[in-house]
């Protein structure tokens, strides 16, 4: 397992963060599993990493729809999803969950915990810990691969 951990993010410095992140990340798994308790700043975490993917698209929370898509400049693909209100991985696996997992193409997984059966051994999970000064830590780990 390979380990990083940023503290002290606010607001007015998550983007640099965001883009150390996502080069600290090149070559990792392409399954991100986001963790947190409600109102961490997941999809805040996660809008900040796809603008330093290169996403143009308007980047909100897929609550109800469960995936949202997203184009980079370059073409490429990157999913997101929010599992909060999911029944369980069941429901996941009837959206087609699996083959967006196997697609090689970057997933952002937000409540990855409620599905956790169908994730593979090789992800990435990134943990935000709110603290007391309002700032947050986020605790970076990549797992099941020899990176």
């Amino acid at each position: 397992m390979k380990r990083k951990v940023w503290e002290g993010i606010r607001l007015e410095n998550l983007q640099s963060v965001a883009d150390e992140i996502v080069v600290w990340l090149q070559g990792a798994p392409p399954l991100w599993c986001f963790e947190g308790q409600m109102g961490a700043g997941k999809t805040t975490l996660i809008t900040s990493l796809c603008r330093s993917l290169g996403v143009q698209d308007r980047v909100q929370s897929p609550t109800f729809s469960l995936v949202n898509e997203y184009l980079t400049r370059e073409g490429e693909l990157i999913y997101h999803f929010d599992f909060y209100r999911i029944e369980g991985p069941e429901e996941a696996s009837r959206i087609g969950a699996d083959e967006y997992f196997d697609s090689g193409t970057i997933c952002l997984i937000e409540w990855p915990e409620r599905i956790a059966p169908l994730l593979p051994h090789e992800t990435v999970q990134l943990r935000i810990i709110p603290q007391p000064d309002t700032s947050r830590t986020v605790d970076v780990s990549i797992h099941g691969t020899t990176q």
